[in-house]
């Protein structure tokens, strides 16, 4: 089948959007990729509900502000698309299904025999009504229910991508988003995942709290600074590093306040020596060196994360593009392949990945309503 895919990572920068025909098992074709950067209303609306999934108190309603933000939210998606395709010359008949991750505004792991939380909005009906195309969303919400992590959910893409590059075991493929996340192709053929510790959201917040921009461009501030060893040990401290794996975090569990006092370039620095230094320490908790990572998502673009990662890890460090890979676009792809085994009824999340029980299907499709197309 042909699925669009649609990914919008904690960032909040922008719709990235792949193409994929695919079966949910082999890749038979790789059609053309793109993004969309956010419009600052769908923004400020997502961080509003960001901020009041924070004080959501389990077992209350949902907060007002989130129905709103899925709708807003299901219009960037539709827009950000129409200018996609008409671009490329195709058209929402072209595509069997869409596979839409969603805003993520809250994630909560297990703790102590209770269940996690995690939200990704997304009016799924709504996209469906107005593309006239079946829409796959909610992929997190069956596995988290079930006892696991409900992330992450790509390291069967990434399986599926590196055998289909010739790629060989013991191998690692590492997402460096808002929260960094890496997949352990091991020897011995099993597959294990989870969140290392942050990517690129604590840079961000770090730029935006000291009125610096949205982000370290090409890790600007972080090049002339020098990275606090006290500080990143605290850092380090977190009771995370210590929590075997599968786990994973929110954009948000890690604070700045250890950063407080030092110069933003400092700043900066250490917390780019902190997300190497957290996947070291991931690598090191699977027990097996594997003979290269290869790094997608937006940290790649920063060369200070990259450096970082090369001197820090105890193997090769490849971009996607070295391996033909489309880097910005692989958690797109990713969603689109796991639409199409949502459509299939196979297994999304496993033991190893996210800590569910038992391989487990995931996520809903919602069929389009007639005559509501384009409203």
């Amino acid at each position: 089948m042909r699925v669009l895919g649609f990914m919008t990572g904690t960032s909040l920068d922008a719709v990235d959007m792949a193409v994929l025909e695919t079966d949910g098992e082999t890749i038979f074709a790789f059609g053309p990729a793109g993004e969309r950067k956010l419009t600052e209303a769908t923004r400020e609306l997502m961080l509003a509900a960001t901020k009041a999934a924070f004080d959501w108190p389990r077992g209350a309603p949902e907060p007002a502000v989130f129905a709103d933000a899925a709708r807003a939210g299901a219009d960037e998606h539709f827009d950000a698309a129409e200018a996609f395709l008409a671009a490329r010359d195709l058209s929402w008949g072209d595509f069997d299904l869409l596979g839409v991750h969603g805003q993520t505004v809250l994630h909560e792991r297990p703790t102590d025999g209770r269940l996690g939380r995690t939200v990704q909005l997304i009016d799924a009906q709504r996209l469906a009504d107005r593309t006239g195309v079946p829409v796959a969303f909610d992929f997190r919400s069956a596995d988290v229910a079930a006892g696991g992590e409900g992330a992450p959910l790509a390291p069967i893409y990434h399986l599926a991508r590196a055998k289909g590059s010739g790629l060989y075991a013991p191998l690692a493929v590492l997402n460096i988003g808002g929260v960094a996340n890496v997949t352990f192709w091991s020897s011995d053929g099993a597959v294990a995942a989870f969140d290392t510790g942050p990517g690129n959201g604590m840079i961000d917040l770090l730029m935006q709290q000291r009125g610096a921009g949205r982000y370290d461009a090409g890790g600007r501030y972080a090049s002339v600074g020098q990275a606090q060893e006290p500080v990143l040990r605290a850092l380090l401290a977190h009771p995370y590093f210590q929590a075997p794996p599968p786990k994973s975090l929110d954009r948000y569990d890690f604070s700045l306040e250890p950063l407080a006092g030092l110069s933003l370039e400092d700043a900066a620095a250490t917390l780019v020596a902190f997300t190497a230094e957290a996947v070291r320490l991931g690598f090191a908790a699977v027990g097996e060196v594997p003979r290269e990572v290869v790094v997608a998502g937006g940290g790649r673009h920063n060369p200070e994360i990259m450096k970082a990662l090369a001197a820090r890890l105890p193997c090769a460090v490849r971009t996607a593009e070295d391996h033909g890979w489309r880097g910005d676009a692989v958690e797109a792809e990713a969603f689109a392949y796991l639409a199409a085994r949502t459509a299939r009824g196979l297994p999304i999340s496993f033991p190893k990945t996210t800590g569910v029980p038992q391989p487990m299907a995931g996520g809903r499709i919602v069929q389009p309503r007639s005559g509501d197309r384009h409203v």
